[in-house]
């Protein structure tokens, strides 16, 4: 039983992840692309500004990612071309899997793809 505790200790601590214990702060941070013309209400949703920060409710590490996996989502077509979005957990950064353009790159801290078919589509 020792050395399965133990075990259980290492991957956690080896993996970044904690156990759901107690609500932690998650961080979104929100960088918007706008289409041409669309600046004011494309970054409406942060005061005026192409960037911003959110906080959400998340008991972990895994939930604050699936918040900020979440956030990706634009039904605004014609008025937001792309989002970057990053996220933190407890003060650390959480990996996206993508780059700051949307490329993959598994250390990136975006979440957020490029080739979203939600993203990029402004005319």
């Amino acid at each position: 039983m020792k050395k399965l505790i133990l075990t259980l200790g290492f991957v956690v601590a080896a993996t970044g992840f904690s156990l759901p214990v107690s609500a932690g702060d998650c961080v979104i941070h929100y960088v918007r692309t706008a289409c041409k013309g669309k600046e004011a209400e494309s970054f409406k949703k942060c005061d005026g500004q192409a960037a911003c920060d959110k906080t959400k409710p998340a008991n972990s590490a895994q939930e604050c990612a699936a918040a900020a996996l979440k956030s990706c989502d634009n039904d605004r077509l014609d008025i937001t071309k792309y989002k970057a979005i990053t996220a933190a957990y407890d003060g650390q950064a959480l990996v996206g899997g993508f780059d700051a353009g949307g490329k993959p790159d598994p250390a990136g801290s975006n979440f957020c793809a490029a080739d979203r078919p939600d993203l990029n589509k402004c005319d």
